[in-house]
């Protein structure tokens, strides 16, 4: 199963008719946030795969021209607060960064996060008692403290990530955020969990 996850920046490569020769073949495409939701309506439009993806802290909505406003990418299913299975994998999402700005949309204390959290908790034990495990890849914005992520408040990862791992085993964490322009940064081993900086993007297979 090959999975496209993007984050962050558009890529001239993706947001042309050469996506289809290159990623044609993919299963599933995963969007950590910071696109435009047209670019990310042109993808799903080009390769026909299921879509899900997370706010980022930049998301807002965008004038398409002719009185049309995206508030949201069409074709996706946003994942923030949910756990869903596709096919053989248990996906799960939380969107936006810490908070920098008062009343910013997609931004959050770590308390606010720790709380969003607490309302995914349900479903990862339902995921276990069905499927014996509580979640395959866990899709963010931003990155878990430590990891990834840089000492500015904007930048800072989100403590409670680490305990979700730690505690539910993802295979994979998958988030954006942090531009990175060193390859070796962007994949961390932490426990059972391969953290991701997918910016700005990265093809990922999956074996059952």
């Amino acid at each position: 199963m090959k999975i496209l996850a993007l984050s962050d920046q558009v890529v001239e490569t993706i947001y042309s008719p050469a996506v289809r020769e290159r990623f044609g073949d993919v299963d599933l495409i995963i969007s950590c946030g910071d696109l435009p939701y047209s670019y990310l309506e042109y993808v799903v439009t080009m390769l026909g795969a299921p879509a899900f993806y997370v706010h980022g802290n930049h998301d807002q909505p965008e004038d398409i021209g002719g009185g049309q406003v995206l508030r949201e990418p069409r074709g996706w299913v946003n994942l923030d607060g949910k756990s869903i299975r596709v096919g053989p994998l248990i996906l799960a999402g939380l969107e936006g960064a810490l908070r920098y700005k008062p009343n910013a949309p997609f931004q959050y204390s770590e308390w606010e996060m720790r709380w969003k959290v607490a309302r995914l908790l349900p479903g990862l034990l339902l995921n276990h008692l069905r499927y014996g495990r509580y979640v395959d890849i866990l899709v963010t914005h931003a990155p878990p403290l430590g990891i990834h992520n840089d000492v500015d408040l904007p930048h800072r990862g989100f403590a409670v990530f680490r305990w979700l791992m730690e505690r539910f085993r993802p295979h994979y964490l998958l988030h954006g955020h942090k531009h990175v322009y060193k390859p070796q940064h962007t994949r961390t081993r932490y426990q059972n969990t391969v953290v991701i900086n997918v910016y700005p993007f990265a093809l990922l297979e999956w074996e059952k």
